[in-house]
C-alpha cells in the first residue's frame, strides 16, 4: 500500500499533523503513542494562496474566522461554524452572497487565506546593538567590521542604538551630536527598570533632548531621539563610534576572566527599548565573546581556575550562579515579551558564553541565535548580514508582534506549544485545555514577538471522548460527526509595516479506535519523529529527573510499544515480526535520535545543547529529520550523485561523501580521491572530469550553506583525516574494531562500542513480539 505525500499537503497549507485519523476516544488515543499534534508554519511562503484587503468575518461564539468549511444558508445570509455549531449573520456589505457570488474565504481551496487589516502602517523597526568590548583586538575588530556593513543594510528609517559592556555598561547618546556622549552603569550592581529609567531619562534635570522626526514622519519622543535614532540622522557619528570604539580600558588581572556585566547590558537595552519604543518592532542584538562575570546574570567566577560549569556539574548541583543567572533572564524575558521586542544572540567565543542561562530571553521573545567560535567566522558574517536581507530567495522574511491562535472543534483539546512564543492567557471555549500540559500550555493563543517565514511551531492536541454533549453544549450535526476541523490564527506585523492575518482551517477524521488499519493508515512519520523529537527535549529541558539515561528510556520504552500496536507479529517469534509501511522508517528516526545531540550530553556543553534544541524548536519537519537523521550523498565517477545510506559502509577510497547534519556540511573525500587531488591531477587537462568531480560536492555544499539559516559549518576533510570524526560520529556503527571482517576490506571501521542500527532492530524485535 503506497502511504499518501504528506510533504504535498504541507506544501498548501504549512501545516502537518502526525495522525491524520484519529480514534474517537482518549483510551484508545493513549495506545497510540505518538503524540496527537500539527507542526506549523505561521508565514511559510504560498504561492497559491489568496490576500484579500479586508478584515475577517469572526464566530460570535468561538472567535473562528469565517472559512470553507461553514455552512451558509444564502437565503437567511447567515453562516454555522464548524467549531461551534453557532448560527452567526453575515454583515451588512455581504448582502449579495449567493451560491454564484462567493467571497475568497468561502472558496473550497482556499483553506488558507491572508487578511490584510486595515490598520495604520507600523513604525520603522529598531534595532539595539548591544556589543561586547571584552575581546581581543582581532575579535573586535572583525565585530566592528560587521557591525558597520550592517548599517548599509538597514533601511533608512530604522532607528538605531548602541550599548557597549565591558566592566561597566555605557549607553551611547546618539541624539547628542556635538561630542561622543555616554550613560555608565556600574556593571557589578543589579539595577531595577525604574532605576535604570531614572538614570537615562531624569539625569538630565528635566532638560530632555528636543523631540525629532521619524524619516516617515512619525514624531519621536524625547527619549527616542537621545538613544533610538533615525539612521538617516546618525549614521555619521554611530559609524565613528564603531571606528574609535576600544577593548574594555579596565584589563583583566593575571590568572583571571576580564569583567563582563552580559546580564546587566541586556536588562539596560530591555528598559531602554520598553521607554522608547513600547508595542513597536524593535530588536536588541546581543554580541558576546566570553562568559558574564559580573552583575545579574553572571555564569562564573572571575579566576581561571574556576572552570565554567558541565552537564556533569548541573546534575550534581555544582553550578552555584545557574539558578540565580536563569531567574535572571526570566525576568527580562518577561519584560522582552510584554513591550512586544526580542532579543538576538550573537554568541562567539572558544570557551561557553552563558547561552544555557540566557536561551529564555531568545526562546519567548522568537531571537534569533547564532553558535559560533570567532567574530571573524564565516558562520557568524553571513548569518549576521542575512538578519537584514530583504529580497531574494534568502530573505528571512522577519515578522514582528506575532500572535498565534488555535480554535479546535469541542472534542479536541490543545495541550500546548513548543517553539518560539510565549503563553497568553486565553481560552477560546470551556474544555478547550488539555489537563496535562506540553510545552507552553494553558492556553489557546501565543505571543511571537518575532518570527521567520521558517518559524515553526509545534502544537500539541488530546482527543476526548467523543458525542456525549456534556455543559449543555450543542452536539455537532450528522454529517459532520465524522470530521473535526483546526484552524490557526496568526496576526503580526509583516516587513513592509503593513498587518497581516492569515487564517488556515483544516479538517480530519475520526476513526472507531479499535480500527488500528485506519488509524495507522493516517500516520505521518515524518511529523511524528520531529514531535517526539520536540516533545522529548521540552522534558529533558523541564523535568530535573528526566536526564539522559531517563530520556533513551522513554524513547525506547514508547517505540515497543508503537511496535506492540501497529506491528504484524506471531507472539515469541522475531522472525516475524512485520511493521506497516507508514511505520517502516520511524524505528530508524527513533535510532538516530537517541544517538543525537538533542539527547546524548557528552562531548557537548550545556551552551550547545541549548542552541542545538532552540534550533529544533523553530524548524519545520524537513529542517528537523535532517537534525536528527543527517542525509549523504555520493559523487564517483560511476553516476550522478545519489543517496546512500547513513552508513559507515558507504565509505569507499574513489567516492566523495556530503554530510548534511544542519549544523555542519562535511565534504568527505575517499583515499585514493584525495591522493589525486594531493597530486594535482585535477591541473591536468586530461583529467577534467575528476575537476568536475571534485568541483560538484563543493557547489552544493554551498548551495545548502546559501539556504540555512544560520548557516552551517563547513568541513573539508579526508578519510583518515583527523576532521573525519564529523562524519564518522553521525554514521551509523555496522563496522567496528570488534566486529567480523573489520569493515569488508575498502570500507571504513569506527572504534566505538555503541550499537548499530540492525542489532537495535533485532532487540527492538524482540522485545515487541514478548508475551
Amino acid at each position: 500500500m503506497q502511504t499518501p505525500d504528506w510533504g504535498a499537503l504541507e506544501a498548501v497549507d504549512g501545516v502537518r499533523l502526525s495522525w491524520n485519523v484519529w480514534p474517537n476516544s482518549r483510551m484508545e488515543a493513549q495506545k497510540c503513542v505518538v503524540p496527537f499534534g500539527a507542526l506549523v508554519t505561521p508565514r511559510k511562503v504560498l504561492p497559491e494562496m489568496p490576500v484579500v484587503p479586508y478584515d475577517p468575518i469572526r464566530c460570535k461564539g468561538c472567535a473562528a474566522c469565517l472559512n470553507p468549511y461553514a455552512r451558509v444558508d444564502f437565503n437567511a445570509k447567515l453562516w454555522i461554524c464548524p467549531f461551534c455549531y453557532t448560527r452567526n449573520h453575515f454583515p451588512q456589505h455581504y448582502a449579495s452572497i449567493s451560491e454564484t457570488n462567493l467571497p475568497a474565504e468561502l472558496f473550497p481551496t482556499y483553506t488558507t487565506i491572508e487578511y490584510q487589516l486595515q490598520r495604520p502602517a507600523a513604525s520603522p523597526p529598531a534595532y539595539m546593538f548591544v556589543v561586547d568590548v571584552c575581546l581581543i583586538e582581532e575579535e573586535l575588530s572583525a565585530l566592528k567590521q560587521s557591525l558597520t556593513q550592517a548599517l548599509s543594510l538597514l533601511p533608512e528609517n530604522a532607528s538605531v542604538g548602541l550599548i557597549t559592556y565591558g566592566t561597566h555598561v555605557h549607553v551611547h547618546e546618539l541624539g547628542f551630536e556635538e561630542c561622543p556622549k555616554s550613560y555608565v552603569f556600574r556593571g557589578s550592581k543589579e539595577f531595577t527598570s525604574q532605576q535604570i529609567q531614572d538614570q537615562l531619562f531624569r539625569s538630565t534635570g528635566g532638560a530632555r533632548p528636543r523631540s525629532g522626526q521619524q524619516a516617515n514622519g512619525a514624531a519621536v519622543t524625547g527619549h527616542q531621539s537621545k538613544f533610538l535614532v533615525p539612521l538617516a540622522d546618525c549614521e555619521f557619528q554611530l559609524t565613528s563610534v564603531l571606528e574609535e570604539l576600544s577593548r574594555d580600558s579596565f584589563s583583566a588581572l593575571p590568572d583571571c576572566r576580564p569583567a563582563r556585566c552580559t546580564g546587566t547590558a541586556v536588562a539596560v537595552a530591555a528598559t531602554l527599548l520598553a521607554s522608547s519604543v513600547s508595542n513597536t518592532p524593535a530588536r536588541a542584538m546581543l554580541f558576546v565573546g566570553g562568559p558574564a562575570t559580573d552583575g545579574g546574570g553572571q555564569v562564573v567566577g572571575k579566576e581561571l581556575e574556576t572552570a565554567m560549569r558541565s552537564h556533569k556539574d548541573i546534575a550534581k548541583g555544582a553550578a552555584p550562579f545557574m539558578m540565580k543567572a536563569t531567574k535572571y533572564y526570566e525576568t527580562v524575558a518577561t519584560q522582552l515579551c510584554t513591550n512586544g521586542h526580542c532579543l538576538d544572540v550573537f554568541a562567539c567565543s572558544l570557551d561557553q558564553v552563558g547561552l544555557a542561562e540566557m536561551k529564555v530571553c531568545a526562546e519567548k521573545t522568537g531571537g534569533m541565535v547564532v553558535l559560533a567560535e570567532s567574530f571573524a567566522n564565516t558562520v557568524f558574517k553571513t548569518s549576521f548580514a542575512r538578519m537584514f536581507t530583504t529580497e531574494g530567495e534568502d530573505a528571512l522574511g522577519v515578522s514582528s508582534g506575532g500572535v498565534f491562535e488555535v480554535i479546535t472543534s469541542r472534542d479536541v483539546k490543545t495541550a500546548g506549544c513548543v517553539g518560539p512564543c510565549a503563553a497568553l492567557d486565553k481560552k477560546t471555549l470551556p474544555g478547550a485545555i488539555a489537563d496535562a500540559p506540553v510545552g507552553s500550555g494553558g492556553t489557546t493563543a501565543w505571543k511571537l514577538c518575532s518570527l521567520s517565514n521558517d518559524t515553526s511551531l509545534a502544537v500539541f492536541f488530546e482527543p476526548a471522548n467523543r458525542g456525549d454533549g456534556k455543559d449543555g453544549t450543542q452536539t455537532a450535526p450528522q454529517q459532520q460527526s465524522q470530521q473535526f476541523f483546526l484552524q490557526f490564527v496568526t496576526m503580526c506585523t509583516v516587513p513592509s509595516g503593513e498587518t497581516r492575518l492569515r487564517v488556515t482551517t483544516t479538517t480530519r477524521r475520526w476513526t472507531e479506535g479499535a480500527n488500528v488499519n485506519d488509524i495507522a493508515a493516517g500516520f505521518d512519520q515524518e511529523a511524528g519523529a520531529a514531535l517526539i523529537a520536540r516533545q522529548l527535549t521540552w522534558k529533558m529541558e523541564t523535568e530535573d529527573e528526566f536526564d539522559c539515561p531517563a530520556a533513551t528510556r522513554w524513547l525506547d520504552r514508547s517505540l515497543i510499544r508503537l511496535c506492540q500496536r501497529f506491528g504484524d507479529y506471531r507472539k515469541d517469534d522475531p522472525a516475524s515480526f512485520q511493521l506497516m509501511p507508514q511505520f517502516s522508517i520511524y524505528p530508524q528516526f527513533m535510532f538516530n535520535l537517541r544517538r543525537s545531540q538533542f539527547v546524548q550530553v557528552f562531548n557537548n556543553s550545556p551552551d550547545e545543547t541549548a542552541y542545538y534544541r532552540m534550533i529544533l524548536w523553530r524548524e519545520n519537519v524537513l529542517n528537523s529529520l535532517v537534525m536528527i537523521q543527517p542525509t549523504l550523498m555520493a559523487y564517483s565517477f560511476n553516476g550522478p550523485p545519489e543517496p546512500v545510506l547513513l552508513d559507515v559502509c558507504s565509505i569507499a577510497p574513489d567516492r566523495i561523501l556530503v554530510l548534511d547534519a544542519y549544523f555542519s556540511v562535511v565534504i568527505f573525500h575517499g583515499q585514493t580521491i584525495a591522493q589525486w587531488r594531493k597530486a594535482n591531477y585535477q591541473e591536468q587537462p586530461e583529467h577534467e572530469a575528476f575537476k568536475q568531480l571534485l568541483e560538484a560536492p563543493k557547489a552544493d555544499a554551498q548551495e545548502i550553506l546559501g539556504r540555512r539559516f544560520p548557516v552551517p559549518r563547513l568541513v573539508d576533510c579526508d578519510q583518515h583525516g583527523s576532521q573525519a570524526r564529523f562524519l564518522l560520529a553521525k554514521l551509523n556503527p555496522s563496522a567496528t574494531y570488534n566486529s567480523a571482517g573489520m569493515g569488508g576490506g575498502s570500507s571504513d571501521i569506527i572504534f566505538t562500542d555503541d550499537v548499530s542500527l540492525q542489532v537495535f532492530m533485532e532487540h527492538l524485535k524482540r522485545l515487541a513480539v514478548a508475551s
